[in-house]
């Protein structure tokens, strides 16, 4: 083939399909990792909802503890204690009600219940008050191993309303947090926090929504992108071949015209 065939237009352009092809394959290959994740998340959830009811207590051994799974609780509710979680209810602005109930009052061990959802207030003096009964009570709902998070860019934003440092508080509104982590919360509540997050079912008399989200188990939406994807690798691999047979085959005419 004779130099003056290759130029760098024809060199840049072999090299992009010949990356093209190869980054669609791997995009292709993602959706499918990505398709496998989602139907382990379901299976997983299928599993932990098949799983008989747990009856949770300060004893509960760590292998029990398993997302997705029914679970009843009994014990005091800690209302002084609530934190309100910032979470969007199908694109409406509002908080999560986070209230921890204590099963020992001598070992202070307690669960996390996020007891439901109910929409933004403009004022302070506008916040909803969702009383809770006094005495022991039993409360039932899904076992979550952590308050689901929302990713922040504003991690290291020192302006951010975040957990106080002692709760309860003696005055003003509760606590908002974007995220609420366990241990955090067990550190400025002084609670002994089981490891575990109780997702409260069944209907609320007092308002509070308990819709409680669910990850995307949708494989069949990942393994249609995936062959769009492989698609274009084809589509740039052919590109690629015809035209390194269009170079051969004038090459080959050059030569023998000359």
């Amino acid at each position: 083939m004779k130099r003056e065939l290759i130029n760098w237009k024809t060199v840049t352009m072999l090299i992009l399909l010949a990356l093209l092809t190869v980054v669609f394959v791997s995009l292709g290959r993602w959706q499918l990792q990505r398709a496998d994740e989602r139907r382990l998340t379901a299976e997983q959830i299928a599993s932990g909802q098949a799983l008989p009811p747990l009856a949770i207590d300060k004893h509960i051994p760590s292998s029990d503890i398993v997302a997705w799974r029914p679970a009843t609780v009994a014990g005091n509710w800690l209302g002084a204690f609530s934190v309100l979680v910032n979470r969007n209810q199908n694109g409406r602005p509002g908080y999560w009600l986070a209230t921890p109930l204590l099963l020992d009052n001598a070992s202070r061990d307690a669960v996390l219940v996020l007891r439901g959802w109910f929409p933004q207030v403009l004022t302070p003096a506008a916040m909803p008050e969702f009383p809770l009964p006094d005495g022991r009570q039993t409360v039932s709902g899904e076992v979550a191993l952590r308050v689901p998070r929302l990713f922040e860019l504003w991690t290291f934003n020192k302006g951010v309303a975040q957990l106080p440092e002692q709760i309860p508080q003696s005055s003003g509104p509760l606590p908002q947090v974007q995220n609420l982590d366990l241990i955090e919360f067990g550190r400025a509540s002084g609670l002994h926090m089981l490891p575990l997050v109780l997702l409260q079912t069944g209907p609320s008399t007092k308002g509070l929504v308990r819709d409680w989200p669910r990850p995307s188990i949708d494989a069949d939406k990942n393994i249609g992108y995936a062959l769009q994807w492989f698609c274009f690798a084809a589509i740039a691999a052919l590109a690629l071949v015809i035209s390194l047979i269009r170079l051969r085959l004038k090459s080959t005419k050059e030569t023998s015209s000359s």
